[in-house]
């Protein structure tokens, strides 16, 4: 089948392409750049790499046409939770406006497998533990709000015009599984604690906040099963992604020193507005329904990120 991936120049995006590319679907990457790393887009394969916004109707439309799409694996977004409450315009013209002129080209052009990236942010601060995917959506972010907004999208469209749909919700994803692909972000931990080891400065951050650090190769697997379940005529539903695990910022850094030797002592500091305290989702319907379940445990998740840090680094 061809599968357009949006994004797919990004972090988890190129990490997807690679992965899908590698099961013989033909793929096409639409990306505007914004947030790629070029070194991450030289490392693509040999696929058709678009530059353009999901935004631009006409653009999304032909690259639906010419590349006679049957599905679409939707990464494409702003996903900065600190980001969007300082610009919500952005967020949402990105987030949702983008997912809208996506969906209109779909039904458009005849396109009726979708998966859609989504986040545990959609939760906000659970009051309940397991936390699985009918527990009450709370958002604390304009980010967490563009997200619950684009599954009830995708959720109506998917009734309305007969589209096969899924929604990943994942937790906090990290590591690399190609050393040319890791995440280069400081807006998230692992990029900052090493920026902040390579400066020797200390790290700064809530040591209490709890979270399931999730390896983006186990993510990977997760799209793809979402792709073979859409392909074998599965009508999609709503997963969360994780390893069902919660580990404190405290534990991450403890692992950062291990693997890396040196000193990550934190420097606290308050927990950001947009930041709950503790998310940790249940996995069991994912495993129980498409087969998938993580196989990487934090240690990998580290010692990929900082392989992949090393790699990103002049020398």
């Amino acid at each position: 089948m061809s599968w357009l991936v949006t994004g797919g120049a990004g972090y988890v995006g190129a990490h997807v392409v690679h992965a899908l590319a590698a099961t013989g679907a033909q793929v096409v990457v639409l990306d505007d750049l914004s947030t790629g790393d070029a070194g991450r887009l030289d490392a693509l394969p040999a696929v058709p790499v678009v530059v353009g916004s999901v935004r631009d109707r006409g653009l999304v439309r032909r690259v639906l046409r010419e590349h006679a799409v049957q599905g679409v694996v939707h990464l494409a977004a702003r996903e900065q939770a600190e980001e969007s409450g300082a610009d919500p315009l952005t967020a949402w013209t990105e987030n949702v406006e983008g997912l809208v002129a996506l969906l209109e080209g779909c039904r458009a052009k005849g396109v009726s497998r979708f998966v859609l990236t989504s986040s545990t942010a959609v939760y906000g601060e659970p009051d309940t533990e397991p936390l699985t995917e009918e527990a009450p959506c709370r958002p604390l972010s304009p980010y967490g709000r563009t997200k619950l907004a684009g599954e009830w999208l995708l959720r109506d469209c998917a009734a309305a015009y007969g589209l096969a749909a899924v929604s990943l919700r994942l937790s906090d994803v990290a590591g690399a599984a190609d050393p040319r692909l890791g995440d280069t972000s400081t807006a998230h931990l692992l990029p900052r604690v090493f920026t902040a080891l390579d400066a020797g400065t200390p790290v700064v951050a809530d040591p209490s906040v709890v979270r399931d650090h999730v390896h983006v190769a186990d993510v990977v697997e997760a799209h793809l099963a979402a792709v073979r379940a859409l392909e074998g005529d599965s009508p999609g539903g709503t997963y969360n992604v994780g390893t069902g695990r919660g580990t404190s910022v405290l534990d991450v850094l403890r692992v950062v020193a291990e693997v890396t030797g040196g000193d990550s002592t934190p420097e606290l500091s308050g927990r950001r507005p947009e930041e709950p305290a503790r998310v940790v989702p249940d996995v069991g319907r994912i495993g129980r329904e498409l087969g998938w379940r993580a196989r990487h445990d934090l240690h990998d998740v580290v010692a990929s990120a900082w392989t992949a840090w090393r790699h990103s680094q002049p020398l």
